[in-house]
This record gives structure tokens, sequence and C-alpha cells, in this order.
């Protein structure tokens, strides 16, 4: 091949390969420009989404990138036409569509303009409930005016509403939420919906509009310091309703389906925030509550408030003062808040419905409203259960049974703790008859708050439950132990009987024995502290029998209601946690103290006539906040406890009264006495004291202290019963004096006896030194000698050296008397004068003694060497018979007064 054929082919191909790379170079700058203009757009359009095509029509900046890029005008009419398109539809279809929704989902009060339903109380809608609640009106972006539509969220068993606002927005944001509530107020009967009203920056409270609801109890204003407060009593709302509704369904509305009827109202907490999050601990239990609440009635509406978004939530967010955003439509719909109704009307409608709440009521709650229709039917089996109060219209229960055994009430003085205790008795005693349940009732305070409850002299009714009453027992703590040891003593018996049937607990032994008498008992002690007031041995006995029936008294049906107006005060119970942790029913009246837990004090704040009823150990979670109607003036409880007495038969109950004497005439062993009757016993039951006579060495009686009227009474007691155990035939009696200013008192008694036929001698005076050693007699005698330590110088006087003296013949009269059946009861002024006149090795011819105004420890020596723990008193004393006493124990001495009266 030529040279220059191949140049020319060289050229060729080289020209062919210029050609194909500036085609493929083209092609490849084509290809970026194509990429180029195509990412252009895409970011355009990202930016019009983001911005929004309403306001991406006026934003100058765009408008001139348009204009010098037509690639770009291109989108915007491809998307504009789109929208177009799309828009024409929605007006077609879609707009019609969303007035139909919300026509049918929001009837009535939930959707429509405010002025057909403000002003006017709803009514009861069985279990249909709105799905939608409307709070404004939405319109796409730049659509005319008149193709806004109704917008509505779902709110009531369905989830919450949040609300986000920027400056200047929150005007509008609190009037939409204001007119939401009223909507919610409105489309129900009153008491169906529950307002709690709680933001941060207002001490005064929200939405000042609904104020006056606050005074039928449908809005609750809360301190904008205690939010923790609000939490815990919407947390511990939600635990009740799954505890006690939601056991065979899954939420409250299935459960109001279930039963055809609205079984819970719902609450509303609307929560005004500040934007900034709660504190960890808060914002958990926020938390927490947006994801359970709605099944069990529980909504949040709020605003400024962060939440997590794991709950049923809708979002509402202000874009400027009058405009928003809404999680239901998107950012291409506006939403405006409906034009809120005027301020007057508001709280116009706000007073009408509360009122319509205070007809549908009939007015403040009163005790009548805690009885049952009919009277004494109720069984307890299972358990004892009565309203005590009512909290936003609705009764609040007491429950004592094996869940919650026992209570602790606590209220310092004047704060309610009396008519709270009257009007829980009121309610069991209305539903439980005698059979049912028994009562125990003691005060230790200085008062008489349960003596009404026993026939008087106006009022001869009683309650017919009430077995045991005690009232001025503030000095006779010896009363509150002898009701522990018959608690204990009852626990066994049940026990015992529980064991023979094979069963375990009250209400299987009721099954298994249903001819027995097995009620419920309740021990009601009021200021109970009083227990143990004293380092001795009844505080350590008491705090173990006290600690043995709240431990063991839950399965046997014994509870106790233990009452006090400083729970602080009760050393006892630090260190007997069995008894305190037991009390798992907390009652705290207004600015009680440690009944809850420490960190629990919502007592602080409760008005008069309120309590905090607590069945969760005092826990916030399980606050109930219930006002306590008027259960103790007349016309309350006295006119139940009078129909109650004429409906139920029931023995009288037992009223035992520390400040008043009891008559020996009236004396339950005085009728037919078992012995020498010397005093009452402190006991659950009317018991005497008796001294018993027997013809062997030792049985004489020794009085001893300076308390002359109540050493005569024991005198007088043990003679006038003598008098009854033995006929005229039987015995005699001697009466020796030494003290011209008693004799009016042995004279009295000499003719009270001879009166009753019996043959009595009286010695006075010098008389007394004419002591004979006794002689076999084939009747009684005794002998009374009053004041024996006034007679000492009668009695020491010894004619000679070889003369026995008045004090030997007594020693003889005591060692030798009793033997040949004469027995006596001398009263000694003192101690020393006593042993004085017993001398050496005569303790042992003093059977038995009653003791006045002497310490303890002065007796340690009659008592067998163990140490008499006792403290004198007024009109108490201590007996011991060394045959039958393992201790002493306490007595009041008779009032024999009546007994002594010679009538004509």
């Amino acid at each position: 091949m030529a040279k220059g054929e191949r140049k020319r082919r060289a050229e060729a191909a080289l020209a062919e390969l210029r050609k194909v790379l500036g085609l493929a170079l083209g092609a490849a700058r084509g290809a970026r420009e194509r990429a180029e203009t195509t990412v252009r757009q895409l970011e355009f359009e990202r930016d019009l989404r983001v911005k929004g095509l309403g306001a991406a029509a006026g934003d100058r900046e765009l408008g001139e990138r348009m204009a010098d890029d037509p690639a770009l005008r291109q989108v915007w009419d491809e998307i504009t036409a789109r929208r177009d398109a799309r828009y024409a539809r929605w007006r077609t279809d879609g707009l019609v569509g969303v007035h139909r929704l919300v026509n049918d989902e929001a009837p009535g009060a939930a959707g429509e303009p405010w002025q057909t339903w403000l002003g006017q109380a709803g009514v009861d809608p069985g279990v249909v409930v709105p799905r939608l609640w409307r709070i404004g009106s939405g319109l796409v972006e730049q659509s005319a005016p008149e193709d806004a539509f109704p917008l509505a969220v779902p709110l009531l068993d369905h989830g919450h509403l949040r609300v986000n606002t920027v400056p200047g927005a929150r005007p509008a944001a609190d009037a939409m939420v204001e007119a939401l509530v009223l909507r919610l107020l409105s489309a129900f009967a009153p008491g169906l919906v529950r307002v709690h009203l709680w933001d941060v920056g207002h001490l005064t409270g929200p939405l000042p509009g609904l104020q006056p609801l606050t005074t039928a109890g449908l809005v609750v204003v809360h301190d904008p310091t205690r939010l923790d407060d609000l939490l815990a009593q919407l947390a511990g709302h939600i635990r009740r309703v799954h505890a006690a509704a939601l056991r065979d369904q899954q939420s409250l509305r299935e459960a109001s389906a279930a039963a055809g009827r609205r079984v819970e109202p719902w609450r509303v907490a609307v929560l005004f925030g500040n934007g900034e999050r709660l504190p960890d601990e808060q914002y958990q239990e926020l938390n927490r509550i947006a994801r359970t609440g709605p099944e069990s009635g529980v909504h949040l509406v709020l605003v400024d408030m962060p939440l997590t978004a794991n709950s049923p939530v809708e979002t509402v967010t202000f874009t400027g003062p009058e405009e928003a955003t809404s999680s239901m439509t998107g950012p291409g719909v506006v939403v405006t808040p409906d034009p809120p109704p005027p301020a007057s009307l508001v709280n116009l409608g706000a007073t009408t419905i509360a009122a319509e709440v205070l007809v549908r009521r009939g007015g403040p709650r009163q005790f009548a409203d805690l009885l049952p229709d009919t009277l004494g039917t109720a069984s307890s089996v299972d358990e004892l259960r009565t309203p005590v109060g009512f909290h936003e219209g609705d009764p609040v229960e007491v429950v004592l049974g094996d869940a919650t055994p026992h209570a602790l009430v606590a209220g310092p003085s004047g704060s309610g703790k009396t008519n709270f205790l009257y009007a829980m008795l009121g309610g069991l005693a209305a539903r439980y008859a005698p059979s049912e349940l028994e009562l125990y009732l003691l005060d230790f305070k200085e008062g008489v708050s349960f003596a009404g409850l026993t026939p008087g002299r106006k009022d001869p009714s009683w309650l017919p439950q009430a077995r045991l009453v005690g009232v001025n027992v503030n000095t006779d703590r010896e009363f509150g132990l002898a009701l522990l040891r018959f608690l204990t003593e009852e626990l066994a018996r049940r026990a015992e009987a529980a064991k023979r049937q094979e069963v375990t607990k009250l209400s299987e032994l009721r099954q298994a024995d249903p001819g027995g008498h097995w009620p419920r008992i309740v021990a009601v002690i009021d200021e109970f502290q009083a227990l143990f007031a004293g380092r001795d041995q009844i505080t350590q006995q008491a705090a173990a029998l006290l600690e043995d029936v709240a431990r063991r008294g839950r399965s046997q049906g014994i509870h106790l209601v233990l009452a006090s107006q400083d729970i602080a005060g009760i050393e006892a119970f630090w260190g007997k946690p069995a008894v305190y942790d037991q009390c798992t029913l907390r009652i705290a009246m207004p600015k009680a103290k440690r009944v809850l837990v420490e960190e629990n004090t919502a007592a602080l704040s409760l008005p008069r006539w309120h309590a905090v009823v607590n069945h969760e150990s005092g826990v916030a979670h399980g606050n109930e906040v219930a006002h306590v109607p008027d259960s103790s003036s007349r016309g309350t409880f006295d006119k139940l406890q009078r129909d109650l007495w004429a409906l139920l038969n029931s023995p009288t109950p037992r009223l035992f009264d520390g400040a008043h004497q009891p008559e020996l005439a009236g004396a339950a062993d005085y009728a037919a006495p078992r012995g020498a009757v010397l005093g009452q016993v402190i006991e659950v039951h009317d018991r005497s004291a008796a001294f018993r006579i027997e013809p062997v060495p030792g049985r004489n009686l020794a009085v001893i202290g300076t308390a002359t009227k109540d050493a005569l009474a024991v005198l007088e007691s043990a003679a006038l019963s003598l008098g009854r155990v033995y006929g005229p035939s039987e015995c005699e009696f001697q009466l020796w004096c030494p003290v011209k200013a008693l004799n009016h008192h042995a004279e009295a008694l000499a003719t009270r006896l001879r009166v009753d036929g019996h043959d009595v001698e009286e010695r006075y005076g010098e008389d007394i030194a004419e002591l004979t050693e006794p002689s076999s007699l084939d009747r009684r005698r005794f002998v009374f000698f009053f004041a024996v330590d006034a007679a000492a110088h009668l009695l020491e006087h010894k004619p000679d050296p070889f003369t026995e003296s008045g004090f030997d013949r007594l020693r003889g009269l005591l060692k030798k008397g009793p033997s040949g059946n004469v027995h006596t009861f001398g009263w000694w002024r003192g101690m020393g004068r006593f042993k004085e006149t017993l001398g050496f090795g005569g303790m042992d011819d003093i059977g038995g003694w009653v003791a006045l105004d002497v310490q303890g420890g002065e007796l340690n020596t009659l008592a067998g060497g163990q140490i008499v723990d006792w403290s004198p008193r007024p009109h108490r004393a201590v007996f011991f018979d060394r045959t039958t006493h393992s201790l002493p124990e306490v007595l009041i001495p008779f009032d024999t007064t009546t007994a002594l009266e010679v009538r004509p």
C-alpha cells in the first residue's frame, strides 16, 4: 500500500474517532445537563413540599428561581396541575365526605356550633359515645374560604390530644381547649365527665370561665406545685378501674357496652406546660398514663407538654397566632380554631351545668345518702363494705375484709375524725344485722362520743350491733387491755372452730357451719395511743396483744379500726410493723400526719368535712378524696339508731363509763353474789371482784389506803353482798369503828343490815378494846373493823406485862377466826400501821387485800414478791387474792348510796 493511501486511511480513522468522541462527549454533556436539571427540579420540589404550596406561591426567592430557570417553572406547573386535579376531586367527593363523617361521628355538642348547645346540660347517652370531637376547621392551602371543612379529633375511649404553641399563639390554644372541654361536659349528663386542670404558670387556676364547675366537683383545679399528686391520683384511678371494672373486658368501653350503661365516668386531665420537659420521674409517669389511660377512661389534653409518641395521641401544632397544622390532616392543611364563645356565655354555660349537677344529685349529699334502701340485709361472709362520703357525686367506700383487714384513722382535734367514725359505723350498721356484725367501741379521750349508742335517760334505744361501749377510759388503760384480751380469746375460739371444720378463714367457716354464730367483729379504739402511754406492763402486754389480733384477725373476721389525733406519737408502733403494716386501710382527715406514707401529702390541703380514703397502705396512687356528710348532728345517726332498734332484735350493749362509779345496786353480781363483792373489775364483761368466804385459815381481807370514801365503799359493798349470800339465820355482823367522824357510816350500814333481818353488833370507841379470841360458832360472823390504825392506842394497852394486849387478841382473831367461821374485814389507813398490826408472820393471816392510794412498790411483799405495777388514781383500787390471783387486778369501788337506802 502506497504511503499516501496509508496516510489517507489514518486521517479518515482519526476523523471518525474524533466524530465518535465528539458524539460521546456531547451525549455526556447532555446527560449531565439533564441530570443537573433533574437534581434542581427534585431539590425545588423538596423545597416546595417543605414550605407548602401556599407559602411558596408568595415566596419571592422561589419566584426568582423559577423566572431564571424554566425547568423549575415546569416543576411548579406540574405540581400545581396535579394539585388542582386532586383538589377538584376533593371538592366533588372528599369535602362532602368529611362533612358527612364529622356530622355522623361528632353529633350534638361534640361537633355542632356552640350556639346550639352551650348553656344546656347533656343527657345520659347510654353507651353511645362520639368518636370525634371538633376543635376547629381545616382549609387546604390556596383553597377558597368557603371550602373549609370541620376538623375533629378522636378523644374519649380512643386517645389524647397534644397542642404545641409558638409565641403569641397561647390565647388561641387556651380558647380551643376551653371550647373542647365545654363540648365534653355538655355532651353527656353532668357527672359523666370529670375534668382536672393543672397549669404550671397559674396559681389561681387556668380557664377561668370554667370555675363555676369547680363547686359541683366536675372540674378540679390542682396546685401548680403538686403535679405529682395529680399524676398519682390518675394512676391510682387507672389501677382501681382495672381491679374493679375490667375483670372480664379489655377496656372500660367494652365493660360499659356489656353493662348497657357507662359504668365509670371519664377523667380528662388538661395540663398546661411551658414547653420544657418534665423531671424524669414525672415524665415517665405521664407517659405511663398516656399509654394505659384510654382503656380506663383517662384522657390527656396537653398544652406545651412534651410526650413520647408511643401512645394514641393526636397533635395540633400552631404555626402562628391563629393558625396551626394537625397530625390528622398533615402540613398541607391550615387549621384554624373555631371562634370562642363570649366569656359571659362560657361562664353562664358552666353555671348551668353546675346547677344541673346539684339538681340531679338532689342537693348536697347528706347522711341519709350513705344508707341503703333496705336496712340490715347485706351479708358479711366475704367482707364489710359501706360508703363514707362522696367524691364528685360518686360514693367513696371503705372495705374491711381479707385484703384490707384493719384501718388507721388520723386527724387532729376538730378535723372531723369523730364525724367520720359515725359515718362509717352508721353505714355498716345500716347494712349488716347483728348476726352479721358486732361492734366493740372504745374512746380513750375525755368525752362520750360513743355513749349515745347505749340506752340513755332521754333515749332508750341503742345501736343493735354494739356489744360494748367504753367512754372516758383515758385513765383506765386496763380496759383497753381487757378488750384486746377478749379479742384474742375470740380469735382462739374461732381458730379452734375452723380447725374442727378443716377450713382456714371466716367465709369458709360460715359455709361449713351455717348454724353457728360467726359475725364479723369490728373493734373501734379512738385515741388508741393511750394504751402505750406508759413504760409499764400494760404497754408491753397491749403491744403484744394488738400485734396478735392484727396479724391473725384477717382470717377470722376480726377487724381493728384504730383512730388517733396524731399517729406520729405512737412510739410502740415503730418496732411493731405487724400492726402498722396490717392496717392497709388508711383514712387521713385534714392536716393529718404520718397515717399515709411520708411522701403522700394529700391530707395537708384537704378542706373541712373531707377525708383521704386509701386502701393501699397510704401510697399516693390509692388516694380517694371523700366529702363526708354530717353524720353526728341530731336527726342523722340518732334517727338511724332508733330505726334499727325498732327493726332488729339484740341484747343491750354494755356501757363502761370511766368517769362514773358504778352503783352496787345495779351490779351484775350483786343480785346473786358469790362472796364478798368488793368492786367492779375493769373487764369487757360486767363482772364484780368477789372475795370467797371459806372456813380455812387466812380468809380475811385488808383494805389499805387513806382514800376514805373508796375504803368505806369497799367495806360497805362486802358487808351488803355477804348479807345477800347468807340469810339472817346463817350469819351475824360486828361493826367496829374507833373514829367518831365515821360513826354515821357504820350506823347506816348497821341499819341497812338490820332491815334485811341480820343481827348486828356495833362497837365504837373504847368498846373495841374488849376483844376476845373467837370460839367455834354455829353461824358465820363477819367483823368489819373501820380504821384499825385509829384504835392502836386502845389495842396496844396492857394492864400488866403478863396480860395480852388488844393487838395480841386481834392477831389471834385473824389467825384462828376463819377456821371458826369468823372472818375479819379491816381497813388500815397506812401500810406501816398495817404491817405493825400484823406483826412478824402475820401476813399469812390476810388472804386478800384491796389497796387504794398505795404505790405499787409498797405492795410487792403482799403479792408473794411479785412486782405490782400500780400507780394510784382516784376511785380505783387494786385487788389481790392469794388463792385465785396470779397478778393483782384493778377494780372500781362501787357507789353504795342506793344500796344503803332504807325506804319506809
